[in-house]
């Protein structure tokens, strides 16, 4: 029995720094190449609004998962608070939502790996993948300190960008497209110089920047003390979402005007490129390069406890509840392995669509995963006053911020049907939903996914 039931092994320094992995990947250090593109200097606004956002979900998550012992995951409180049929769709959503993150960053790092080497991005996306996968078979400490140690690089790389812009800022540093100066936000063409179509059109890029930020809610079942050091977590991703993106975008934008930037790749690399210390550029891009591994990291990580536990209350095949001697959930990691490997496969079929094509239909299927906590929070506010009033951890603002934060999120979602290269990802990924809801209906018919709990 005892070989059933994961490990607490993620301590409170694991925590914090998962905490800051999710708040730092390749959304920031890839995607904000095209997001700087489309939204220019106001870039900084809509990373700054985003992060608000999600920091009211995580509120909300926190709240949640410490008003019962027993949840290990959101999918057990959407059951209780919206019904069966919200916890299977929710977590094979959330399933899906790491799978294509994943895929992202294994894209991403078969493209920061043509930066030293001529070679097809599939090539190291494979061998990446294959590292990641021997290594999380082996204990969830592991998983721990290896984000320990990425996230650190994360830390360490950004907080050296802020300090060398500040340092070039201050003594007027010249570069081969003119002046560092905090001029540059507005002198070319000012904070909004795409207009309004071009800064909202940047908030599904800056969505999918802070995807993965709820994994401390997954890590939860692993985690010693979650009283303790879930709130921590939580509380401190405010200030790194001011200091980690505001900060470092603000430094990039005035080192190197917005429309010189390439949408293709990342900042901090090209960044470090125009100072003239092309070593600089290169240790950078290994940082990056990293960041993408620590996400997809992530991504196998997440996904397979999910599978775990979705198979574990019987929404799902019973051979992903079982887990190896350490205390591994083996077949549900392989087998989201295996469907990552497609982002492989789209390496090599588009390799220049493939990044936007999985970090449009991942920030769908968030807005889903980040929905679900706070209807699911509403209802636990009107349902059950007795757990809100003994709360410990409320979330601030409830109900008014979930509203708000859910209009937020349809707004965005209309801006992504208007665009037309977000378009047809929107219009596809209700399939997902759909087969799910049929699969809903059809085991609950034959009984194969009711829910033990």
């Amino acid at each position: 029995m005892e070989q059933q039931e994961l490990k607490r092994d993620l301590k409170n320094r694991h925590v914090q720094l998962i905490a800051i992995g999710g708040t730092i990947g390749t959304g920031l250090f890839l995607g904000s190449g095209k997001a700087i593109q489309l939204a220019g200097p106001s870039i900084l606004l809509s990373y700054l609004i985003i992060g608000m956002a999600v920091f009211f979900v995580m509120r909300a998550l926190g709240e949640l998962l410490l008003s019962n012992a027993g949840y290990q995951s959101f999918t057990d409180f959407a059951v209780d608070y919206i019904g069966p049929w919200a916890g299977f769709v929710t977590g094979w959503t959330y399933w899906f939502c790491w799978i294509m993150v994943a895929m992202a960053d294994i894209i991403a790092v078969g493209m920061y790996v043509q930066y030293w080497l001529d070679i097809p991005q599939w090539i190291p996306a494979v061998i990446c993948l294959l590292i990641l996968l021997a290594l999380n078979l082996l204990t969830v400490k592991l998983f721990g300190e290896l984000e320990f140690w990425f996230a650190l690089i994360k830390v360490i790389t950004i907080i050296a960008l802020i300090v060398v812009g500040i340092i070039l800022l201050v003594i007027g540093f010249q570069t081969d497209t003119g002046t560092v100066s905090v001029k540059n936000l507005w002198e070319y063409g000012g904070l909004f110089p795409n207009g309004a179509s071009g800064f909202l059109l940047s908030f599904q890029m800056a969505v999918f920047a802070y995807v993965g930020v709820e994994l401390v809610g997954v890590s939860a079942a692993e985690t010693a003390d979650p009283r303790k050091n879930i709130p921590s977590a939580i509380n401190k991703i405010p200030m790194r979402i001011l200091f980690f993106y505001v900060g470092a975008l603000f430094v990039i934008l005035c080192i190197n005007p917005w429309n010189q930037l390439n949408a293709s790749s990342s900042p901090f690399v090209q960044v470090f490129g125009l100072v003239g210390i092309p070593v600089a550029a290169g240790i950078i891009n290994f940082v990056v390069l990293t960041s993408a591994a620590s996400a997809c990291n992530s991504g196998l990580f997440s996904t397979s406890r999910i599978l775990y536990n979705v198979s574990k209350h019987k929404q799902g095949p019973a051979a992903f509840a079982k887990l190896n001697k350490n205390h591994v959930p083996s077949n549900a990691l392989l087998t989201s392995a295996v469907v990552v490997s497609i982002g492989a496969l789209l390496s090599k079929l588009v390799p220049e669509q493939a990044f936007n094509i999985v970090t449009t239909i991942s920030a769908i299927c968030f807005f889903w995963v980040w929905s679900i906590i706070l209807i699911s929070h509403i209802r636990y506010s009107k349902t059950r006053p007795d757990l809100r009033r003994k709360s410990t951890f409320k979330a601030p603002f409830t109900p008014f911020m979930n509203y708000v934060v859910l209009a937020l999120f349809v707004v965005i979602l209309i801006i992504m049907l208007f665009a037309e290269a977000t378009r047809l990802s929107v219009l596809m990924t209700p399939l997902w939903f759909a087969l799910l809801f049929v699969m809903y209906v059809y085991g609950r018919r034959n009984n194969t996914f009711e829910r033990k709990d």
